[in-house]
């Protein structure tokens, strides 16, 4: 059994939002790697404060391929649990025979699955400005107070807008969303390591019904797919009061349907 497990963050954070994800899974005797989207990386204080340019270079595609050269250098192949856009990365480092099991947590647009309206609401900001995909975008406190992290209390808006949020690329919006993102997924793989989708049922950003359409795709798989909703959980799941629940259950699942033998990453590509 695997004890490498690596985390796939998405759009509007970075590697820190898995801080305690980390810890958590440390204590259980795992290697937590967290790489970070090139350009993220960094204190999300300072990136507010100075968003970089580079970002723009960045869409699915690029991000997908970072993923997948450091997964392959790992010793061992790992648990991929990817959150929104890294969910969406984790399906497609799945679809690339990596991972012996993957967690896909409230997965951001998906291509080959269609958009519901509060998707799209949520995208707006960004896609509403035609030149948004050359530009580095800042999420506003209101935006993630009501939509992002709907679910989380009132009182803790100010903490972990501060903490964790950062400037995204609106690179990674237009090809996600209007370009493909990093290309078709092979619903009926016969390869794939087991997923497990995981949605949130108050959430805005990737609402459920995109999560069970997912699903409904990804279950054609040759492979074990489950899907679980929390139907009291916003698109922030991960951070908001509960986290540790959910985090308790990705890991749980994955280590009991994890591909039965661990071999490594170099051999496999030979």
């Amino acid at each position: 059994m695997t004890k490498t497990i690596v985390l796939v963050h998405g759009a509007w954070l970075n590697s820190k939002a898995w801080e305690n994800w980390k810890t958590r899974f440390e204590a259980r005797g795992y290697t937590v790697v967290t790489p970070d989207w090139p350009g993220d990386e960094g204190d999300p204080v300072d990136l507010k404060a100075n968003p970089r340019k580079e970002l723009t270079k960045y869409g699915p595609k690029e991000i997908v391929a970072h993923y997948e050269r450091i997964i392959r250098a790992l010793p061992e192949s790992p648990i991929i649990i990817g959150h929104s856009a890294g969910g969406v990365f984790t399906q497609h480092l799945l679809d690339r025979g990596l991972g012996v099991a993957g967690v896909a947590i409230d997965p951001a647009p998906t291509p080959g699955v269609g958009l519901p309206l509060d998707a799209v609401i949520s995208a707006f900001p960004v896609l509403s400005d035609p030149f948004s995909g050359g530009k580095v975008v800042s999420m506003t406190k209101k935006f993630f107070a009501e939509r992002f992290a709907n679910g989380l209390p009132r009182d803790q808006i100010d903490y972990q807008f501060d903490r964790y949020i950062v400037p995204t690329a609106g690179k990674v919006y237009w090809d996600g969303v209007v370009s493909g993102g990093a290309g078709a997924i092979t619903w009926n793989s016969k390869t794939r390591a087991p997923l497990l989708l995981i949605g949130g049922g108050i959430d805005l950003i990737a609402p459920a019904s995109m999560t069970r359409a997912i699903f409904a795709k990804q279950k054609r798989a040759k492979s074990l797919t489950e899907l679980k909703i929390y139907e009291d959980r916003s698109h922030y799941l991960c951070a908001e009061p509960g986290w540790e629940e959910v985090a308790d259950y990705a890991l749980g699942w994955a280590e009991r349907n994890q591909r039965g033998a661990v071999t490594p990453l170099s051999a496999r590509a030979a």
